[in-house]
């Protein structure tokens, strides 16, 4: 399987520019471009709400909160993965509070060896989602194009004096002849009987 994407956006929210040199040494510009960041929360909320990003790391705490609300933001709202360093001796507390909705927390100080790690974690964790959330909305198609199908069956029975059996072979028949979907067949059906 082809990996899902080349090229990861990166959101960092820090209020220290510090951190930056450290994760440019770790986050690999073949993988993890462009990095946009941000010293706040506020700032970081409004980024978020028009542009997408498929990483969030947010270095605790911020100038404006803990960093623990806007994780809880991210991960409720946006399909990407969060990560939340935070001091170690706080490490627990914070961790029982976001874990549950997949924010990954890590402990400062860091190692690179440690981050790099944790970040191959949070990638593959991500990957797995995107696989599950293009599976849900291929299986949500479907589930339409059946109710639509439905639909036109019981047109053709009510209208048509059709049992089940003669619509469901109707349908095909005329997808076949027609060299169309089923559910075109079905469309134009429900067209001409249910308005």
């Amino acid at each position: 399987m082809k990996p899902l994407k080349s090229l990861r956006r990166v959101l960092i929210v820090a209020s220290s520019e510090k951190i930056l040199s450290f994760l440019s040494d770790v986050l690999d510009s073949k993988e993890f471009a462009p990095f946009l960041y941000v010293q706040n929360a506020n700032e970081a909320r409004r980024l978020l709400i028009n542009n997408d990003f498929d990483l969030v790391i947010i270095n605790a705490p911020l100038q404006d909160e803990s960093g623990e609300d806007l994780a809880l933001f991210v991960s409720e709202r946006l399909n990407c993965g969060v990560m939340l360093l935070v001091k170690a001796e706080v490490f627990d507390a914070v961790c029982s509070k976001v874990e549950d909705f997949g924010v990954f927390t890590l402990a400062k100080p860091l190692s690179k060896q440690y981050f790099y790690h944790a970040l191959k974690l949070v990638v593959a964790a991500s990957n797995r989602m995107e696989i599950f959330r293009q599976e849900n909305k291929r299986l949500n198609i479907k589930l339409e194009q059946m109710r639509v199908i439905s639909r036109a069956k019981c047109a053709l029975i009510e209208y048509l004096n059709m049992n089940e059996f003669q619509a469901h072979r109707y349908i095909e028949k005329q997808a076949m002849d027609m060299r169309i979907t089923k559910l075109q067949v079905a469309e134009e059906i429900l067209k001409s009987y249910d308005p």
